[in-house]
C-alpha cells in the first residue's frame, strides 16, 4: 500500500465536528455557494463519484476516490473545502486491473457533509437518486463536474468526436438532454438500457465539438485528460463527402392515432406524409407495447 502524501494527518474531533482553522472561518460561509463556477463543478463530480456516509452520533465521512493520474482535482476540491480534509493513495487488485493505484479525498467535518447534503447529496447509495440542485447554480460547470465524473470525451473508432454520460439517474439524464438541446438543437430521448438499467448519452460530430467547447472553456475547473480531449474536438470538420442527416421527426399522439386507425403503413404513410418504413415500425412498436398508445383525442 502506498504511503499516505505528506499533506494528510490523522482525524481528530475537531475534524469530526467541522472545526475550522481560524484563518478560513470568513470562508465557511461561502462554502459550495453553487453560483460559484468551482464549486458549481465540484457538486457535480462529488454528486456523481463522491460517497457520504452517515455514522452514529456525528460521525460520517466524504470521500471520493479515483484513479491516481487525477489526484490534481483532489488537491483542488482540498483548497476550495475551509474545513480539514486529507487525501491518501493506496494500491489494489480490481476487476478490471491486477494493480489499482488510486488517490481518495476525505473530509470528516460534519457541517460540511450536513451542507452537502441540503444542497442534494444524499447518503449511502445514491446513483438514482441525484437531481440537479435546487437552488440557484451554474449549469455548464454542473455538467462538466458530471461528465468528469462519470462522462467520456474523445473521438469514435471512425474518428468522429463524441462527448457522453453513463448515469442512474433520470434527472440528470434528461436534465443534460434539455441543456444540449437548447445549446445544438440536437435532441436525445434517454431510455434505460436493458442489461442494467443505465442511461446512456451520447453526441457525435457537430453537436459533440459544441458541446465540449461550451462546457470546457478557458480556465475552467476540470480534469487535465478532458479539457485536453475536449480542446481536441475543436479541429474536427465534418468530411464533405458526409452527408448531415436532417433531425429526427418525432411521433405526435395525433399521428399514433391516426396510424391505428388506418392500419396499413403504404396508407398511413400517404396520409402522414411519413415513409412506409417509419410507419411499419411505429406500427410495430404500438401494437406490441413497446410504446404506450396515445390518449384519446379530446371532445370538441
Amino acid at each position: 500500500m502506498a504511503e499516505r502524501e505528506p499533506s494528510a494527518h490523522q482525524f481528530t474531533l475537531d475534524d469530526a465536528i467541522g472545526a475550522l482553522d481560524p484563518s478560513d472561518a470568513a470562508s465557511a460561509s461561502e462554502f459550495m455557494t453553487l453560483e460559484n463556477p468551482d464549486y458549481a463543478y465540484m457538486f457535480g463530480f462529488l454528486q456523481a463519484d463522491g460517497h457520504l456516509a452517515q455514522g452514529t452520533g456525528r460521525k460520517g465521512s466524504l470521500t471520493v476516490e479515483i484513479n491516481i493520474r487525477d489526484i490534481a482535482i483532489l488537491r483542488e476540491f482540498q483548497r476550495l473545502t475551509p474545513y480539514r480534509s486529507s487525501i491518501g493513495e493506496r494500491t489494489r487488485s480490481t476487476n478490471f486491473a491486477e494493480k489499482h493505484h488510486s488517490a481518495t479525498w476525505t473530509l470528516c467535518s460534519l457541517e460540511a457533509r450536513t451542507t452537502l447534503h441540503r444542497l442534494g447529496l444524499p447518503y449511502g447509495r445514491k446513483s438514482r437518486k441525484i437531481t440537479p440542485p435546487r437552488v440557484p447554480f451554474v449549469r455548464r460547470d454542473y455538467l462538466r463536474g458530471v461528465i468528469d465524473a462519470d462522462g467520456s470525451i474523445g473521438f469514435t473508432g471512425q474518428g468522429y468526436p463524441f462527448v457522453s454520460l453513463t448515469t442512474a439517474s433520470t434527472a440528470v439524464g434528461a436534465y443534460l438532454c434539455r441543456y444540449a438541446r437548447q445549446l445544438t438543437g440536437v435532441e436525445r430521448v434517454i431510455k434505460r438500457n436493458s442489461r442494467d438499467g443505465i442511461y446512456n448519452v451520447s453526441y457525435t460530430k457537430e453537436a459533440a465539438v459544441q458541446l465540449a467547447q461550451h462546457l470546457y472553456y478557458p480556465g475552467c475547473l476540470a480534469l487535465d485528460r478532458k479539457r485536453a480531449a475536449a480542446a481536441s474536438t475543436a479541429a474536427w470538420e465534418r468530411p464533405a463527402e458526409m452527408k448531415i442527416a436532417p433531425p429526427r421527426r418525432r411521433w405526435k399522439a395525433a399521428e399514433d392515432r391516426v396510424l391505428l386507425a388506418v392500419g396499413a403503413p403504404e396508407d398511413a404513410a400517404r396520409e402522414l406524409g411519413r415513409t412506409v418504413a417509419s410507419c411499419a415500425v411505429r406500427l410495430w412498436r404500438l401494437r406490441t407495447g413497446q410504446v404506450a398508445p396515445p390518449p384519446r383525442a379530446p371532445l370538441e
